[in-house]
């Protein structure tokens, strides 16, 4: 090993960092090499599969690439790493490569594993889950969540982050600090409204706090949501929670206390069931009678494994246990065992001979019971034949210190059973049904397969796949053990699933083909215009445990068994139900638009595909309105597909996509689908769709210099060509939109336009475009130096406009312009205050690139501190470096590090106004003097006063007195600011200290 100690970041733009240092890892394809690998979790990705996932057509050459890919980010990884030495890190393992790395060298996995940790104390807990959640500096895997490869690794992380966040919150809830949970309960519940055990947990919290009537009102607010987006009632978990706190029940004011599993547990989950028979065991161990217990489920529910742990610890306490079970074969007797089979003789009445061999089967436990209590178990009673029920309800009236345990699956209850279990019910059983485990349990029995504590995020998603059922889960640990992903379908699971459904009647098979795909939840009205009459067919499918009721609608009963049977359909069925699927919810439910989009999307012919496309818009719209960018960037993105013969509908989509990738984080992404749309649009010739265009990527935009001024010139003529004859509300968005891509500009073109802007959208009264147009002011608030307080004027109008329309990205806006504002005057406890407010809204709608702008901020805050900041401000400006926003990283580090008094090397666009210091630094004065009189007019910015308290310093020590007064005009009126720090990033000290010092030469 080189010595080196190198670690990854995928909770946010990808990262690595060695000895402590940021690692430059290079372009897109070669960060996208060492993201595909970090998603394999050491696993080789073979070169083939590599080429495939970078490039949808691989160009020549494309192997070569990738393995000059894999040489540079070795150099950068292991920098010290001998000649010919085989790599550490990055290591080839035919038929590819993989990332060897420890445990603990990537976020994400440092994460997961923090929260798969169990059993620690509330308080212990807690400190490790705020650790956990702090390495999330924006979504997992940022760049790449477009990419199919990174996808389920992204949701397998974003899972296990709302779970890190409940279970941080049930440990401040343990500690007696509900009220602490509160808030992050109620973003938590916003950003995932049907979680139900998020709900409970707020409402809980609620109440533990005092405000019995909000927890209430929470618990209404879910039923609302669940009611609303599902059709499905709150489960019931939630309503018991809601007639406790009706009740006030005492166990409401203590937090409830998880033991952690038994050491030595050698059966997973069932407690509660199993506490429920050992009980019932023990009434009939001392009791005249026997006693009937009853477990029933469905298929790969645990039936048999509970009852076989029951009857091992009843054996060990010296119980005698007699174990009977079905036959596969339907119509062949059960041997039992307490019983010979005793075979009619001739011509003797069977009557005669079931009645001769219940006496036997009587006689025999009647001298079993003598010495020992007897355990019965009759198991897969659903294969038992008539007779054989027929002897066990007669042991009912057998002696005491007996327990006859029957095992039966639900969905298979034949006409025999019915009558047998009918006769039975005089005795009042236990009854067990077993349902679904629970996530924890889940955990338990995947890490039993691994033979490995099983990460949160799989765990989760074993749960989710296998809703619980203990076979499915086993089976797709099993797959995961095997290197698949967890979104296929084991072989042996589907081969129980086709098994069973091979059982069902032949048109009760096609309407369960037809539903599935409706998805996981089906609705019975749009499946009957479907498939005609279901109603017969339906019944069955719920009576043999393929769908269960779910308040108004069905819903498979597991996903694994929607998926086998969709994956069994032809694409051209697929196609064909999915076009019948769309015209009926158009019909049935036309405001579905999500729903309709992914129908017709999948549909593929050309009559769909423009449906598809302006569903999937509408949808996108809605989930704008929604602040929901992550989910409108997905639907924008099939609009797009489904719009590619559509030039109007392509440049919107393109628009959308844009908009939504911006504030998500994708800046590069975002600027390469303006120029295609622009150039698309000016090739087309249409003014209205290039207004379209041109105005469709309103982002709000915080740093007044532009990341490719190529583009905004070409903007910037487009919208000038536009402008005449506008209607107005189209003439204020043009005006915004030319402002804000003249931003930095000396001239007032800018300022002017976007002064127009405001005066029209406030008589149209529309808070969109007023948003627009006093964003585009901002950019033009820096005429002069010292604007501060017009700024912070401009970001609270910002921010109280946002609140009034629910408008996220501009509140964002509006603290981040204030911030900056508070910074300028050195309020850094307002400062704080912005700050924590742009995070929590990042945190709440996952908009990542806020965090660039707050650890900038924090390291500004170390820095006028007086402590030290290099670390940080390198650690925030390799962030930066990733975000793609070269307007605002070109340079900043250097900078940055120049304010704290260190040579940060390469300063970029700010090298005019630093040159005369590095200069005079190097004594040579002359050059220093020169610099001094070629210095250009300083970018109207965040970092005027910055640049021109630089010169100031040059200046104070040349002496120089013409360009002493000139600098002394300029930063007067920023006399009370500090310089620079307008910017949020860094500061040079107050401006009065550098009036002071050309004051001297004046």
């Amino acid at each position: 090993m080189t010595g080196r100690v190198t670690t990854f970041r995928v909770l946010g733009p990808i990262g690595a960092d060695a000895a402590g240092e940021p690692v430059a890892l290079g372009g897109a394809r070669q960060r996208a090499v060492l993201a595909r690998l970090l998603v394999a979790r050491g696993r080789v990705v073979p070169v083939d599969r590599l080429v495939g996932d970078l490039w949808e057509t691989p160009p020549d050459g494309a192997v070569a690439a990738i393995r000059t890919f894999v040489a540079d980010l070795r150099r950068v990884l292991e920098p010290d790493r001998a000649p010919r030495r085989p790599a550490d890190i990055l290591v080839t393992a035919p038929p590819g490569y993989a990332v060897h790395a420890a445990p603990d060298a990537v976020d994400a996995w440092r994460f997961e594993a923090a929260v798969a940790r169990t059993g620690d104390p509330a308080r212990e807990a807690l400190a490790r889950l705020d650790e956990a959640l702090a390495l999330w500096r924006g979504p997992a895997y940022a760049e790449y969540d477009a990419e199919p490869w990174a996808r389920a690794e992204i949701d397998r992380l974003n899972e296990l982050r709302l779970l890190a966040v409940e279970r941080r919150a049930e440990a401040l809830i343990e500690l007696g600090r509900a009220a602490e949970a509160v808030s992050d309960l109620q973003a938590h519940t916003a950003q995932a409204p049907l979680r139900e055990d998020a709900w409970h947990l707020l409402a809980t919290a609620l109440y533990r706090s005092g405000r019995q009537g909000e927890a209430l009102a929470a618990l209404r607010r879910a039923r609302d949501v669940l009611v609303g987006e599902l059709g499905v009632d709150p489960g019931p978990r939630l309503r018991r929670l809601e007639s406790d706190i009706l009740a006030q029940a005492p166990h409401l004011e203590s937090p409830a206390s998880v033991p952690p599993p038994a050491a030595g547990r050698v059966f997973v989950g069932r407690q509660d069931e199993l506490a429920l028979l050992e009980a019932a065991a023990g009434r009939a161990a001392g009791g005249d009678e026997p006693v009937v217990a009853l477990i029933s489920g469905e298929p790969g529910a645990g039936k048999s494994a509970l009852a076989e742990t029951l009857a091992g610890r009843l054996a060990g306490q010296g119980w005698v246990v007699l174990w009977g079970r079905g036959p596969e074969d339907d119509g062949v007797p059960v041997a039992w065992p307490w019983t010979p089979d005793t075979a009619p003789g001739p011509g003797e009445d069977p009557a005669a001979v079931r009645f001769r061999r219940r006496r036997e089967a009587v006689a025999r436990i009647a001298a079993a019971a003598g010495r020992s209590p007897v355990l019965l178990v009759a198991d897969d009673l659903h294969r038992a034949d008539a007779d054989s029920l027929d002897l066990l309800t007669g042991l009912v009236a057998g002696p005491g210190r007996a327990m006859l345990l029957g095992t039966y699956r639900a969905t298979e209850i034949g006409p025999a059973l019915t009558a047998a279990l009918a006769r039975l019910a005089r005795t009042e059983p236990v009854r067990v049904y077993l349902g679904g485990l629970g996530e924890l349990e889940v955990a338990e029995l995947v890490a039993g397969v691994l033979g490995r504590p099983a990460g949160a995020g799989v765990a989760r998603t074993v749960h989710r796949r296998s809703g619980g059922n203990p076979f499915f889960s086993r089976e797709l640990a099993r797959l995961h053990a095997d290197g698949a992903a967890l979104d296929d379908i084991p072989a042996g699971v589907r081969d129980v699933i086709r098994h069973r459904l091979a059982r069902l009647p032949e048109r009760t098979r096609d309407v369960l083909r037809q539903a599935s795909v409706l998805g996981r939840d089906v609705d019975p009205e749009v499946l009957g215009v479907l498939a005609g009459d279901v109603v017969d067919a339906l019944d069955d499918a719920l009576a043999a445990g393929f769908l269960t009721e779910d308040g108004p609608r069905l819903r498979f009963a597991h996903i694994l068994v929607r998926d086998t049977v969709y994956g069994d359909l032809s694409a051209v069925r697929r196609a064909h139900w999915h076009a019948a699927a769309g015209a009926a919810i158009e019909r049935l439910a036309p405001g579905d638009a999500a729903v309709l989009a992914h129908h017709f999307g999948l549909a593929g012919s050309r009559a769909a595909l423009p449906k598809a496309a302006r569903y999937a818009r509408t949808a996108a719209e809605e989930a704008e309105r929604r602040s929901n960018p992550h989910e409108a960037a997905r639907l924008w993105r099939q609009a797009l597909r489904a719009a590619a013969g559509d030039l109007p509908a392509r440049l919107i989509a393109l628009a959308g996509l844009g908009r939504n990738l911006a504030v998500t984080g994708h800046l590069a992404e975002t600027r390469a689908l303006r120029a295609e749309a622009i150039a698309a649009v000016t090739a087309s010739g249409d003014p209205g769709l290039t207004a379209s265009v041109l105005t469709g990527f309103d982002v709000p935009a915080i740093w007044p210099r532009n990341d490719d001024q190529e583009l905004a010139g070409r903007v910037v003529g487009a919208a000038e060509r536009l402008l005449p004859g506008s209607p107005p509300a189209l003439r204020s968005r043009l005006l915004s939109t030319l402002a804000l891509e003249l931003r930095g500009d000396t001239g007032d073109r800018g300022r002017r336009a976007a002064a127009e802007a405001e005066e029209i959208a406030r008589g149209l009264d529309d808070p969109g475009l007023l948003a627009l147009a006093l964003n585009a002011r901002f950019m033009h608030a820096f005429a002069r130096t010292g604007t501060a307080g017009e700024r912070d004027r401009i970001g609270a109008e910002i921010v109280e406009l946002a609140a009034k329309h629910d408008l996220v990205t501009v509140e964002v806006l509006g603290r981040l312009i204030r911030l900056q504002a508070a910074c300028a005057r050195g309020e850094f406890d307002a400062a704080d205050g912005h700050a924590a407010a742009a995070d929590r809204l990042a945190g709440r709608y996952e908009l990542p690139v806020v965090g660039v702008f707050t650890e900038l901020y924090a390291a500004l805050r170390l820095a006028v501190a007086g402590r030290p900041a290099e670390e940080a401000y390198r650690t925030a400006c390799a962030r930066l470096a990733g975000s793609g926003m070269p307007g605002m990283s070109d340079g900043l580090l250097g900078l940055a590090l120049l304010s704290i008094g260190r040579d940060g090397g390469d300063v970029g666009p700010y090298e005019p106004w630093v040159r005369p210091g590095r200069l005079l630094a190097a004594g040579r004065r002359d050059e220093a003097a020169q610099a001094v009189r070629a210095l250009p007019a300083s970018p109207h910015d965040l970092l005027r006063e910055a640049r021109l308290c630089l010169a100031a310093r040059a200046v104070a020590e040349l002496g120089d007195r013409e360009a002493a007064e000139r600098l002394y005009g300029e930063l007067l009126p920023a006399a009370g600011e500090l310089a620079g720090a307008g910017s949020g990033v860094v500061s040079f000290g107050t401006v009065r200290e550098h009036l002071a010092a050309l004051r001297k030469l004046l």
